[in-house]
């Protein structure tokens, strides 16, 4: 790609082609999360080139402009394809250039082994990239040395396939290498929190930052473009272990020929309080205790996030009474478009769960006044930095313990809010939750009677309640009298309950929109969470 001009031809875009073409390559990508939206037009934001000894790669970032709400810019390499690649490759990117008399067929870079070792390359020696509107800065940290270094040799590399919202390389299962291709002004919390975990709080359950690459535009607005971490050898992450666990589990029970087995009622808080029965354990068997470990490496997580005082980003900080009126709204505004979304759809669910949907709706009002008898409420525990995105999906199961990894918070939260400080208990209300969704997600191609399905429902309700029982227990052991907690249990009763019903409310719009076979989960979680609102709202009303 040795021709001088292209920069300046792709910036002008002379032709007008570029747009059409970028966004049909976009649209090609599995990390391309405007899909659904009407693009407007794509403008090139800068180009960096990089040069290689063989070839040279454009660090290209394009401003997504849309018909409807806010741009996004993502970051894309492109690399000149060879001939026989442009014959073949679909996803790419083709230009007409004034004064070429073939189109330019671009690619995406990451398919190309040796500007992958040009990456950790560039990091590793601190090199810097200029372009017309910004600067790419590849920053080692200390840890790096530690890890590799250049003299031991060059590791090899490929690229995750896997991936979904960002891109992975992996380096000799050394070291991991996650790009971002959607851009945000500011630092990601994902390498802000990795850092302070890595170099402050010294929390072996993540992996290590090694380094990072940020842009720098001429306005001097930082952009995250990835972080390297060390490599965690690992059997996969704890949804599949958990599943993995569940499917032995439900043989188990279907061995036992026994009768359904009693799910016990109340608050998660007040089931801590017993000891598992001994159906629990023969059943649920091994998971037990490692429903236990996770339960104990997420307050460690949250004790280090809480255990600096001189950081202004992480020092925990009161509740204001604005906080919870914040968050009621937020929740009510939610549970409003969720369940306006669920009556346009009614009609397209399956009529088996026609009547758990219409049950739900039937009770958004008293969902709606649980949140407002809790909006003037001051929780006493102390707000900091947390996970905010914490579901099995973002915990690395090692065959013996679990690494936490993912901390860029939830997608659909602007990086402001991920950024915010928040009560440590929404990060246990997201495990709660994804505990739910793996008991219950075996059943959801059951085939079966009516009886033998409330048979299994049953069965999967016994080790939800039981298994989230132990975990919460030995949070709450392992956080001790820490000051993220509220001072009460009855306190602490009432906020997860109230994250854990916002949580399911998020949970059934995004299943109604992407997954509409898996709305059961959500719905029987928002039933479920429905008596416990309703007691907390009747027991408020007696004070």
């Amino acid at each position: 790609m040795k021709r001088p001009n292209l920069c300046s031809q792709l910036q002008s875009d002379p032709s007008g082609s570029l747009s059409k073409t970028v966004t049909e390559f976009l649209c090609q990508r599995r990390w391309f999360g405007g899909k659904a939206r009407q693009t407007r037009a794509v403008k090139v934001q800068d180009i960096i080139p990089v040069g290689l000894l063989t070839f040279d790669v454009l660090l290209a970032f394009f401003r997504v402009e849309y018909a409807e709400g806010p741009s996004e810019m993502y970051s894309v390499p492109l690399v000149e394809a060879t001939s026989d690649e442009s014959r073949r490759e679909t996803a790419a990117i083709r230009l007409q250039i004034e004064g070429e008399h073939e189109p330019i067929v671009l690619l995406d870079a990451l398919s190309n082994e040796s500007f992958l070792q040009f990456l950790l390359d560039a990091i590793a020696n601190a090199r810097s990239f200029a372009g017309e509107h910004g600067v790419i800065h590849a920053v080692p940290s200390a840890t790096l040395s530690s890890l590799w270094q250049p003299s031991e040799g060059v590791l090899s590399s490929s690229l995750m396939k896997a991936e979904q919202s960002n891109s992975s390389i992996v380096y000799g299962k050394k070291l991991v290498l996650k790009l971002f291709r959607r851009l945000e002004e500011g630092i990601s919390p994902d390498l802000e929190i990795g850092m302070f975990l890595t170099d402050r709080a010294f929390f072996p359950n993540t992996p290590a930052v090694a380094g990072y690459l940020e842009y720098v535009d001429r306005e001097n607005h930082l952009h995250t473009l990835g972080i390297l971490q060390a490599f965690v050898e690992n059997q996969g992450d704890a949804w599949q272990f958990t599943l993995d666990s569940l499917a032995e589990y439900y043989r188990r029970a279907e061995h036992a020929g026994a009768e359904a087995p009693e799910v016990p009622c109340g608050g998660i808080l007040s089931l801590t309080e017993s000891r598992p029965p001994s159906q629990a354990q023969e059943v649920i068997g091994p998971y037990l205790e490692a429903a236990r470990l996770l339960g104990q490496r997420t307050a460690e997580l949250h004790l280090a996030l809480n255990s600096v005082r001189d950081d202004p980003n992480f020092v925990p900080e009161p509740f204001r009474v604005s906080d919870q009126e914040n968050f009621c709204d937020s929740a009510i505004a939610l549970l409003s478009r969720t369940f306006d979304l669920v009556r346009q759809k009614l009609h397209t669910l399956p009529p088996s769960l026609q009547s758990s949907a219409q049950f739900v709706l039937n009770s958004e009002g008293l969902i709606s006044r649980y949140f407002r008898s809790i909006a003037g409420l001051r929780p006493s525990g102390m707000r900091s930095r947390i996970h905010g995105d914490y579901h099995l999906g973002q915990i690395l199961f090692t065959g013996k313990d679990f690494m936490l990894i993912d901390f860029e918070g939830e997608p659909a939260r602007s990086l402001r809010e991920r950024r915010a400080k928040r009560s440590p208990l929404q990060d246990v209300a997201g495990i709660l939750r994804s505990f739910q969704y793996a008991a219950h997600t075996p059943l959801l191609a059951q085939m079966s009677t009516d009886q033998k399905r409330e048979s299994l429902d049953s069965w999967a309700r016994f080790w939800q309640r039981w298994v989230s029982a132990v975990f919460v227990k030995r949070y709450l052991t392992t956080s001790g009298a820490a000051p993220y907690l509220p001072s009460t249990a009855d306190e602490t009763e009432i906020y997860l309950a109230a994250f854990m019903l916002d949580k399911a409310i998020y949970e059934l719009g995004y299943e109604l929109n992407n997954r509409p076979s898996w709305v059961a989960i959500p719905l029987q979680g928002i039933a479920d969470h429905l008596l416990e609102s309703n007691r907390a709202l009747h027991e408020r009303q007696q004070l």
